[in-house]
């Protein structure tokens, strides 16, 4: 169990060292991707509230996120 458990340590270190492999430019790319996914997400709350139906706030998000994120819920999923 001990054995299994440092693997597991060990693979997690490694697999964070590659993942931070990315350099300034593509840094700042990653920032202002989740910028603009955050402002597609509050622009969708904003439609909610407003009372629009989900359907339609839904369709919004979706345009608003075309290319940015993987899935039509723009990179994310919630319980509904």
């Amino acid at each position: 169990m001990k054995k299994l458990m440092l693997s597991t340590l060990a693979l997690c270190c490694v697999m964070a060292f590659a993942a931070d492999k990315h350099g300034d430019k593509e840094r700042q790319e990653d920032i202002a991707r989740h910028r603009a996914m955050a402002a597609a997400h509050e622009g969708a709350a904003k439609c909610l509230e407003v009372g629009k139906k989900e359907e339609v706030c839904e369709a919004e998000l979706q345009a608003a996120c075309k290319g940015l994120a993987i899935g039509k819920m723009c990179g994310m999923k919630h319980q509904h």
